[in-house]
């Protein structure tokens, strides 16, 4: 049985406060926090490099922790000699750490093999960390980039992937859910679509990943991309970039940890993914926090999971849309999280006020300004976004709280008009002057 209660206990730090900012990054289990603590305290050292017991020992967590995240994705977990064996084959191997999701996704704009005059498919729900990328292959490759639109519920049409396919189309890169209108896109559908035409596909599974169930190798994507500190509990500094292909992008940086041998006649041998893409010492307490993490997350029904932020997000969005003055965007069916403005207020201001509650939630563009200017709302919006551990009585703290600052918004607002109307009459009234002037030479 989901227990909320039970899951609280592990995040402290909601005894305090109502934190409803998931969208932007989850809180941290006491579990993946401890293993942090544990490699610090226990057996800090580097990774595949030390030939001593805490080296191997920080290897072996570390290659655990890509274990976990395979399989919590639903990828098959194969022994070292037989990933050695069957390198094509997709197991554990092709899950790649990154820092973020935007840099998994950099890392496949700027790994693929793009020439002048390809073609790009992306869409307008996109966050820029899935169009900014893209935009700058047309400077700096000479590419050509589409932007699809989305439909009066945020989704993206798949047919309209379809009818900007061309010849030269050579990437499908959109988001499995907008970050601003919780709309969850068609993904199976449109990866199906961009496959028929042999044309690899990147979804940015940023606000998906930990959110509801994912099996990559049913999805059958080309590159998936997320964040840990997001649905994956993770802490900061940590994402993840699965790769069908793993020879399908060059790595981005080279030295440490990629390299076999180098000499000075230039010559240079590399290591075979995932060590060729992930170069440098890695982030490895964040990496051990995200394996952990995952084995956290691993415990409860995803569909659970999806059930009850959902539940949430919906009963916030109906009960918003009830307060007078308060817009809400996006539809019914929505995942976890939900964007709203107080009419003639700043979203600023609105988060400012609910900080002032104990209440966190984001504001602005969400770093979607392409879709908040295609929604008309260029000044962005409030967004309150849901994870597994919240609770229907922070969605009434939220809904009280909107409820005050909206009536009280209304109430300067009328205050300032008596205001204004009062002048208005006093100045006719008085005449332009307000009484100072004269007819008398």
């Amino acid at each position: 049985m989901y227990n909320v209660k039970k899951i609280r206990k592990d995040f402290p730090v909601l005894e305090k406060t109502t934190y409803l900012d998931n969208g932007a990054t989850t809180q941290t289990p006491k579990p993946a926090v401890l293993a942090m603590c544990d490699f610090y305290y226990e057996y800090t050292a580097n990774y595949g490099r030390s030939a001593h017991k805490l080296g191997f020992r920080a290897t072996e967590a570390y290659e655990k922790s890509r274990e976990n995240v395979a399989e919590f994705f639903g990828l098959p977990v194969k022994t070292m000699e037989d990933a050695m064996k069957k390198p094509d084959e997709i197991h554990q191997k092709n899950i790649i750490f990154t820092k973020n999701t935007t840099d998994s996704i950099n890392m496949v704009a700027n790994g693929f093999d793009f020439k002048k005059g390809d073609h790009v498919i992306t869409s307008i729900a996109e966050h820029h960390s899935n169009f900014v990328p893209w935009l700058r292959l047309i400077k700096t490759k000479g590419i050509v980039v589409d932007v699809v639109d989305i439909d009066s519920k945020g989704r993206i049409r798949p047919e309209d992937i379809q009818k900007n396919i061309t010849e030269n189309t050579k990437m499908v890169a959109i988001t499995h859910i907008s970050n601003v209108l919780g709309s969850i896109q068609d993904v199976e559908e449109i990866t199906k679509i961009a496959h028929d035409h042999n044309i690899p596909i990147l979804i940015d599974g940023a606000q998906s990943a930990g959110h509801m169930k994912i099996n990559l190798k049913k999805l059958d994507c080309d590159y998936f991309a997320t964040a840990g500190h997001k649905g994956l509990l993770g802490p900061q500094g940590t994402g993840v970039l699965y790769l069908k292909d793993k020879s399908s992008i060059a790595p981005a940086n080279l030295g440490g940890g990629t390299t076999c041998h180098a000499s000075r006649d230039g010559k240079y041998d590399s290591k075979l993914p995932p060590e060729l893409l992930e170069a440098g010492t890695p982030n490895l307490p964040g990496v051990i926090g995200l394996g952990a993490a995952v084995k956290y997350l691993s415990q409860f029904n995803l569909d659970d999971i999806e059930k009850h932020e959902k539940k949430l997000a919906q009963n916030a969005a109906k009960r918003l849309l009830e307060i007078k003055g308060v817009e809400v965007y996006g539809p019914e069916d929505r995942s976890g999280l939900v964007a709203f403005n107080i009419k003639n207020m700043a979203p600023i201001d609105v988060a400012g006020h609910l900080s002032n509650m104990d209440i966190c939630v984001r504001s602005g563009c969400h770093c979607a300004t392409p879709l908040q200017d295609f929604l008309g709302i260029p000044d962005g919006s409030v967004r309150a976004s849901f994870a597994l551990y919240n609770t229907k009585k922070e969605v009434d703290i939220l809904i009280d709280a909107v409820s005050k600052i909206a009536k009280a918004q209304s109430k300067r607002q009328k205050d300032a008009k008596k205001k204004d109307e009062k002048k208005q009459a006093d100045k006719k009234e008085t005449g332009c002057c307000g009484g100072a002037c004269s007819n008398e030479m």
